[in-house]
Order: C-alpha cells, then sequence, then structure tokens
C-alpha cells in the first residue's frame, strides 16, 4: 500500500496543537514537508520542533488568526506563490458550546467565517496548486455531529453540518481534477477542547468532571476516548496515494459512538 508523501507540501490549519499538531506529525513521519498554521508563534515553534525530518523534510509555520480571513488568505497566497500544497487540512477549533436557543446571531457568523469562509479561501488559493501538480488531498476535520447532533454544542451543530455539505459539492466539482474531498468526523479525543467542554458541563452541572468523562466513556462501545494520533492516522490515509479512489465521504473516529451508519 503506497502511504508515502516524499516531496509532498502539506499545510495543516490548528496546527500547534491537538488533532492539528497530531495529523501534521503524522504527515511529516509519512515523508511530507509541513507548514503548519496558527495564531500562536510560541506554540507553532514547538509543533515544529515535533515534526519528523529524516528524509530530508523541510518544515515551517505560518502565523495567522482564522479570526481574519483576509490576512490569511493574504499570507496563504504568499505561501503559495513559493511552493504548490498538495495536501490540505482544514482544522480550526469549535464554537464555545450551549444551547441553541441561547446563542446570539454574532456566534453563528463568528463560526460560519472561522470554519467555511476561511475553508473556502484556502481551497480557492491552494486548489491551484494542486491542479497543476496533479496531485490534490482536502481533508476537513470536523466532527461527528454531523451524522448526530451533540447536545449542548447548538452553534457547532450547525456550522459543522455547513462545512460537511460544502465539502460534499467540493468534492464533486474538483473529482474531474483527481482532487479528492473528504471529512474527518473525530468523537470526543484527549484535546484541550474537551477538557474545556467538560469543565463547563461541570460547572453548571455540579459534577466532578471524572464523574462526567466517565459518563461520556459509557456512550462510546470502545470504552474510552481516542488519542490525536489515533485522528491522524485517519488523515495519514486519506492524504496518501493509497487512498486516491476515496472522495466525499464522512469518516467518523469515534470509537463506534454514532448510533448511525
Amino acid at each position: 500500500m503506497d502511504i508515502n508523501l516524499l516531496h509532498k507540501n502539506a499545510l495543516v490549519s490548528g496546527g500547534s496543537k491537538g488533532i492539528g499538531r497530531a495529523i501534521a506529525i503524522e504527515l511529516s513521519q509519512l515523508g511530507a514537508n509541513v507548514t503548519l498554521v496558527a495564531r500562536d508563534a510560541n506554540r507553532l515553534a514547538l509543533a515544529l520542533g515535533e515534526l519528523d525530518r529524516s528524509r530530508g523534510q523541510q518544515h515551517e509555520f505560518l502565523v495567522a488568526d482564522f479570526t481574519d480571513p483576509h490576512d490569511l488568505h493574504r499570507k496563504v497566497t504568499g505561501l503559495s506563490s513559493e511552493k504548490p500544497i498538495h495536501i490540505l487540512i482544514n482544522n480550526t477549533g469549535g464554537p464555545p458550546g450551549g444551547p441553541i436557543m441561547e446563542a446570539d446571531s454574532a456566534a453563528f457568523l463568528s463560526a460560519f467565517n472561522n470554519h467555511l469562509i476561511c475553508n473556502h479561501l484556502l481551497v480557492q488559493v491552494l486548489s491551484r496548486g494542486m491542479i497543476q501538480d496533479g496531485y490534490g488531498r482536502i481533508i476537513n476535520i470536523i466532527s461527528t455531529s454531523v451524522k448526530q447532533p451533540l447536545d449542548n454544542l447548538g452553534v457547532s451543530n450547525t456550522i459543522r453540518a455547513a462545512v460537511a455539505n460544502w465539502a460534499k459539492t467540493l468534492a464533486n466539482e474538483l473529482g474531474p481534477y483527481g482532487i479528492t474531498v473528504n471529512n474527518i468526523l473525530p468523537g470526543a479525543t484527549h484535546t484541550d477542547r474537551l477538557q474545556d467542554l467538560v469543565l463547563s458541563k461541570s460547572q453548571k452541572t455540579g459534577l466532578s468532571v471524572e464523574e462526567i468523562m466517565q459518563e461520556m466513556k459509557l456512550e462510546i462501545p470502545l470504552g474510552r476516548f481516542a488519542s490525536p494520533a489515533e485522528v491522524a492516522a485517519a488523515a495519514g490515509f486519506l492524504a496518501s496515494p493509497a487512498a486516491a479512489y476515496i472522495s466525499g465521504i464522512n469518516l467518523p473516529v469515534d470509537g463506534g459512538r454514532t448510533r448511525s451508519l
């Protein structure tokens, strides 16, 4: 099975921590040159030091804030003028939790910009190089809420579904160029976001963090949370030549928690 990414260039959004960092490490271990994108230069520098260079890979980072799509577009356009990006990982931290009835319109607009608009700008810029070089993999890290909305994540449920449908449409349009577009749907994963959501629920309910985590694990057939590396393994495969005929899918990586196919 061909999973070699040597001489391929990857851009990983949200690459300074959590799932994004794990994916960047995975892609570097498969041979890719990786550009990390996030807003914290110090975290980016630390993450950069974890990337594999054993096959002469060249890695770098780009400081950009997804709350400013125009600045992101400018910086990525500059990057694309220097080298083609063959693999795009769209990965942005989720919106704050809470019931949908308590969310105001600004929360929806902010999440829409951070996720769908920024993803779209990146694809518009970077797909040109993919088409020219004859290799393209666009992988969106979304959520299992695409298949089954999650309680107390009203804004996230709404925006994640929009991104999934955008991606499916994109897969249809870019397919003739051999570019694949797929969505990975992580379940409960050991990340800062999971910790924040659990802590928020603990403060609202009076239950301990440990009690809430145990309740969550009982909903997962495999009985545990994922590690970021397990999500990254799925991304590594979808980014590889071996996955050339897989496009337009939603792939849950959730230990079997989602109750639908």
